[in-house]
């Protein structure tokens, strides 16, 4: 599978400056992309964006990855219907480094140039700006573009000339890349189009040469039309600090029978064999939900590497009966432990209590009304109203698990 047809069978390929996106395969390309800072992790949006730049390292191309130090400090106007609050030079600094560790445990064994546009921007002048930068735009096309205009319309919130001036500050990135490392091609998420239109243009009138673009469209949520990556408790991070590992696992292990296959192709390094086989499976059984737990486990492993990876797998599995206590190890009680409440009872203590001070009952009587009617287990054993801890129930790591019903659970540390 050539290049251009990879990026087209993952849906990878939205807007593009090329008549024919064949032009992809003729040569070899060094291409950048650029990460925002303006958060201390990259969220699932941002990984799309990472597996997209992946397919052309595969095909062998060169990748710069950018992260946006001097960027971020100005906000993108992109999509916002006002100005960013603005962030200390501080912040923006942290920002970046957390996002090139991201980068760099992403892509792996990926070669890539890691470059931060604070190198080149510090030092320049307002009037060099005006005069290297600002002389090569046309004001028309650029109030003409669609978030510009909105904001500067009627009832608009109008634009000040910090934000106005993003465009121009990507675009300088762009010729500077090129004037360093010839690089002619930029990747970007669909919401980036114009910013990388006004590299294109740059390039053309400052050197006289060709650039081009290729965006990569939105991964929309096929039950809900919206945009993908959004769970209940906000966006999906990579950082493990923000989404926990287990949250992490269990965002994928819940999508969407319907757009499970494209989520695949997208955040997945799966081959179109590999995931044909996956969904073949998938639909002889949708009920068993392999296309998730193995897109789950994919992206997992991509993010946060293969030993935690299968440490969630296990952690789940044993929470939902797949698994017997005596399987797990230190890394996936550390993942529970993460997640669960936690306590810490005696040998001895009646099971009525470890159930209320877990808080899994309000009050004993509930404990007792849960333990008659058989709803509460420990280490998947029901219990009765006589039953109390022993040394017997520390089979995870020193840890035994009580259950309520299905889906409540408390880890108990056993003194």
């Amino acid at each position: 599978m050539t290049l251009s047809e990879e990026l087209q069978w993952r849906g990878f390929v939205n807007q593009s400056t090329f008549e024919d996106i064949t032009e992809l395969d003729k040569k070899t390309w060094t291409f950048y992309h650029g990460f925002d800072a303006s958060a201390d992790s990259q969220t699932i949006g941002n990984l799309a964006a990472m597996m997209f730049d992946k397919v052309f390292m595969r095909h062998g191309h060169k990748a710069i990855l950018l992260a946006g130090g001097a960027t971020s400090l100005i906000g993108d106007p992109g999509g916002k219907d006002k100005e960013r609050e603005l962030q200390s030079e501080e912040i923006i600094a942290n920002n970046v480094a957390a996002a090139e560790a991201q980068l760099k445990k992403v892509f792996g064994d990926n070669e890539f140039e890691l470059v931060n546009n604070i190198e080149w921007t510090k030092s320049m002048s307002v009037l060099e700006f005006l005069r290297d930068i600002g002389k090569h735009f046309s004001m028309t096309p650029l109030v003409q573009r669609d978030y510009i205009a909105k904001r500067i319309g009627e009832n608009g919130a109008g634009i000040t000339y910090t934000e106005f001036s993003y465009t121009l500050l990507q675009g300088m990135d762009f010729l500077h890349l090129y004037d360093k490392f010839g690089c002619t091609l930029q990747l970007g998420g669909s919401d980036q189009w114009g910013n990388c239109i006004s590299g294109v243009d740059l390039i053309r009138r400052a050197r006289g040469k060709e650039a081009h673009v290729i965006t990569l469209p939105l991964v929309i949520n096929k039950a809900t039309g919206k945009k993908f990556g959004k769970s209940e408790e906000g966006a999906v991070w990579l950082d493990e600090q923000r989404t926990s590992v287990y949250k992490f696992y269990q965002f994928w292990l819940n999508v969407d029978d319907g757009g499970v296959e494209d989520y695949l192709k997208v955040y997945t390094e799966l081959s179109k064999e590999e995931i044909d086989r996956v969904i073949t499976i998938f639909k002889e059984d949708p009920s068993q939900r392999h296309a998730q737990k193995t897109l789950a486990y994919e992206v997992t492993k991509i993010v946060h590497g293969i030993e935690q990876a299968d440490a969630v797998v296990l952690a789940s599995d044993l929470l939902f009966g797949r698994r017997s206590a005596e399987e797990m190890r230190p890394a996936e009680v550390a993942i529970l432990a993460g997640e669960l409440p936690v306590i810490e009872a005696a040998t001895g203590a009646s099971i009525i209590d470890v159930v209320s001070n877990a808080g899994l009952a309000e009050s004993n009587g509930e404990a007792r009304r849960l333990i008659d009617q058989g709803a509460i287990k420990l280490n998947g054993e029901k219990q009765t109203i006589e039953s109390v801890v022993s040394s017997d129930h520390a089979k995870l790591q020193g840890h035994g698990l009580l259950q309520r019903g299905k889906n409540k659970f408390a880890l108990i540390k056993i003194n």
